[in-house]
């Protein structure tokens, strides 16, 4: 067996290794479902804040616990979504979808997310709400970056183009809205069919 064999299969255990140690990537329709399911969310919060007869939220507000409401359909129906279509992918694949590396990529997924979430909800409780869409564009976007480390995919450059929005979205706080619906709704709708024609 000559050297360039034995690179050959070096490299190949390698790669194989580093498979085994990393979450197969998510399912690029699963992206595409969750930007719009995000589009349709940001609509209907379009729709119950300009026909509540004001320009803005109030924390013990009817329309803004519709909101809420709102945000955590939107969020439950991604997951549920990402989960059976990337079932899916990873049964055709030949692989497990649970095991040690999906258990550290929601680790580190949710450590930014959660402490994101509830700094979010601290500020909001002090009736400061302008820099809401902001933190949640940086937060999201750290939490696909630290979860990146553990998969497959490119989600690292979804993470910085959300992060990148939060910015944006921080300096220019009268588009906040405009800015979340770019990041939650049209980021993932053109990330997601990137993955999924690379994969076809």
């Amino acid at each position: 067996m000559s050297e360039q064999d034995y690179l050959k299969d070096i490299s190949e255990i390698k790669n194989l290794m580093n498979r085994s140690s990393r979450f197969i990537s998510l399912s690029g329709l699963s992206g595409v479902f969750a930007g719009i399911y995000a589009l349709i969310g940001a609509a209907i919060a379009y729709w119950l804040v300009t026909n509540s007869g004001r320009d803005y939220l109030i924390l013990d507000g009817k329309v803004f616990r519709l909101i809420l409401l709102d945000l955590f359909l939107v969020a439950f129906l991604s997951v549920v979504t990402a989960i059976y279509f990337t079932t899916k992918k990873a049964k055709k694949a030949g692989v497990k979808m649970w095991d040690a590396s999906t258990r550290r990529l929601l680790i580190n997924f949710l450590i930014p997310l959660v402490a994101g979430g509830a700094y979010i909800l601290i500020i909001l409780n002090q009736q400061k709400y302008g820099q809401t869409g902001a933190l949640m564009l940086i937060f999201y976007g750290l939490a696909l970056i630290n979860a990146s480390k553990y998969t497959v995919g490119n989600i690292r450059y979804l993470g910085i183009a959300e992060i990148i929005l939060g910015i944006i979205c921080a300096m220019l706080p009268g588009y906040g809205f405009w800015l979340w619906v770019i990041g939650f709704g049209v980021c993932h709708i053109i990330y997601g069919s990137l993955i999924w024609i690379r994969d076809k």
